[in-house]
């Protein structure tokens, strides 16, 4: 009895021996492996977030890149609009230069047409003269202005070689500025009947106004201030002129 009691005793023993061994052994041999496979996840979840990170670039990239290219294309568009406005503006210019070699041609012609004329102002005369008036502060010509500027030029409608001065003036009163206005409004009245109703050619007329200044009355009465409120007109011929002769319509 007592010999099977210590067979099972020893029989125990090792069969407790045997299974911690065992264990051991697993456990031995399972935690490296566990350590590895740690280690592999740690590598995976460190890639993982690497991926995550690099995907992240790569789209901050693409928006950069696009942001770029949406900026080129916009400097392209702009570029292209620069070089059509420059494009134009040559063309422009050429023929700005065309325009401007025509009108040195023209003003040499004419320079040349008149260079005589202009050599021999001297020999213009005062040919003949009238002079209109007009109401205080007026410059409407009244029925006997028109009447004087008729009968003028009727008396010299085949004239030749000649020019047409037309001078306005004011009376005393009022200012300097005032007056000057007024005088330039008389003689451009007188112009534009010569012009509209006899059929006097515009160049043919120069017409300056002088205000108060010149007056043919220097008295301080009504009939003196209403001599002053005029206008002269005064033709000049140089009928010795060649030059001249040559530019008539």
């Amino acid at each position: 009895m007592r010999r099977t009691l210590g067979a099972v005793v020893i029989l125990g023993s090792a069969l407790l021996a045997s299974g911690c061994a065992t264990k051991k052994y697993v456990q031995q041999t399972a935690d490296p492996i566990q350590a590895k496979l740690d280690k592999v996840g740690d590598q995976a979840n460190k890639q993982g977030t690497s991926l995550e990170e690099a995907r992240k670039d790569i789209e901050r990239h693409e928006v950069s890149i696009n942001n770029v290219k949406e900026k080129a294309d916009g400097a392209d568009a702009r570029a292209g609009d620069a070089l059509k406005k420059a494009g134009e503006a040559g063309q422009a210019a050429v023929e700005a230069r065309t325009v401007a070699d025509k009108t040195g041609r023209d003003l040499s012609t004419l320079r040349a047409a008149f260079g005589d004329t202009i050599k021999n102002l001297d020999d213009y005369k005062l040919q003949a003269e009238t002079s209109v008036t007009f109401d205080f502060a007026k410059d409407k010509l009244t029925p006997d202005a028109q009447a004087k500027l008729d009968q003028f030029a009727k008396d010299h409608a085949g004239a030749k070689r000649y020019f047409i001065a037309v001078e306005g003036f004011t009376d005393s009163i009022g200012n300097t500025e005032y007056n000057e206005a007024l005088s330039r409004r008389r003689a451009d009245k007188v112009v534009a009947y010569l012009v509209t109703k006899h059929d006097i050619p515009v160049y043919r007329i120069q017409m300056i106004g002088l205000g108060k200044e010149k007056p043919v009355d220097d008295g301080k009465t009504r009939d003196a201030r209403a001599k002053n409120r005029r206008v002269e007109v005064k033709m000049y011929t140089a009928e010795t002129t060649p030059a001249l002769s040559q530019l008539q319509d």
